[in-house]
């Protein structure tokens, strides 16, 4: 009996595999404006990391003879232009601004990913204990509240000193309080549930009931603050350098190119404030970009709508 011969199949009548690139695109129509925030972070972040290898002089290096170029100014020595001219030290300002943006990653990540932690361990242990624990948390995180972010900030300078650890430290911990409450409000349903009661019935510690349970469906406010962050460290972080209570000469710092230049060189080198500026503001839109879009898509009240 001869064998019947099973054609293979097509490849048109597979199931097309999907692909990053298939993700990507789907996301550019889903979230236009978060794909340009992402995008815009995802450009910071290579400049960032690679910051070494982009820029074509040290920043920290003077040199007199360049003071105040132009963009397009040729350096004769090195025959490399100066994209975007010199400061009043003669440094580049293309070369300061992309290690400008280590510095505010540097910051905003490490100050938003501290504060964000530590105020979902506390939010959430507030909303399993409960009773005097939750009372004494929430009246502390009252105090803290009360303070406007930058008032808070500039007094933790103001113990701690400037430096770049001391400007982390300083807006790590006025985003505590602000992830704490948020954290603790969804914790406070979960508490209830019946799941709860039943790990608390068969014996399960206090620590396993809330890593295993009750972190994991708090993540997504936990996410949206954290990109939220982000962004609000990078803004406090140059506004702190601006102020001069923040990073310190003659680390590249995004305040700092601003602060000088922004009122003695707005008309004679107006390139000398701009380009900071527009630095700080496509950082921190990018960022509220993204944490709009991560809060549409984890929350489920707008997942629904959509």
């Amino acid at each position: 009996m001869a064998q019947t011969e099973i054609a293979p199949l097509e490849s048109s009548t597979l199931p097309r595999q999907k692909t990053i690139w298939d993700a990507a695109l789907r996301m550019i129509r889903r979230q236009p404006l978060g794909s340009a925030g992402l995008l815009v972070i995802v450009i910071m972040t290579f400049a960032a990391v690679f910051a070494d290898y982009v820029v074509p002089y040290d920043p920290e290096i003077e040199n007199f003879e360049y003071m105040l170029m132009p963009p397009g100014t040729m350096d004769e020595t090195t025959g490399i232009t100066f994209m975007l001219g010199t400061d009043s030290f003669g440094r580049d300002m293309f070369s300061r601004l992309v290690h400008g943006a280590r510095t505010a990653l540097l910051v905003g990540f490490t100050a938003s990913f501290i504060g964000a932690f530590v105020g979902l361990v506390l939010g959430v242990g507030s909303a399993y204990f409960g009773g005097y624990i939750d009372l004494v948390f929430q009246r502390v995180m009252d105090v803290f509240m009360a303070f406007p972010l930058i008032i808070m900030a500039l007094a933790i300078v103001a113990i701690f000193g400037t430096g770049t650890e001391k400007v982390i430290i300083a807006i790590t911990i006025p985003f505590i309080p602000r992830c704490a409450r948020v954290v603790r409000s969804s914790a406070l349903a979960l508490r209830e549930l019946p799941y709860i009661d039943a790990a608390r019935s068969i014996g399960y510690s206090h620590t396993r009931i809330v890593m295993r349970h009750m972190v994991p469906n708090v993540m997504a406010p936990f996410l949206i603050m954290l990109t939220a962050f982000v962004g609000q460290a990078i803004l406090l972080e140059a506004s702190l350098s601006y102020l001069g209570l923040g990073v310190q000469e003659p680390t590249a710092a995004w305040g700092l190119m601003l602060q000088g230049g922004a009122e003695e060189f707005a008309e004679s080198a107006p390139w000398v404030p701009i380009w900071p500026g527009v630095a700080i503001t496509l950082a921190v839109f990018g960022f509220n970009l993204f944490g709009d879009a991560v809060r549409d898509v984890l929350d489920p009240k707008l997942r629904a709508q959509n």
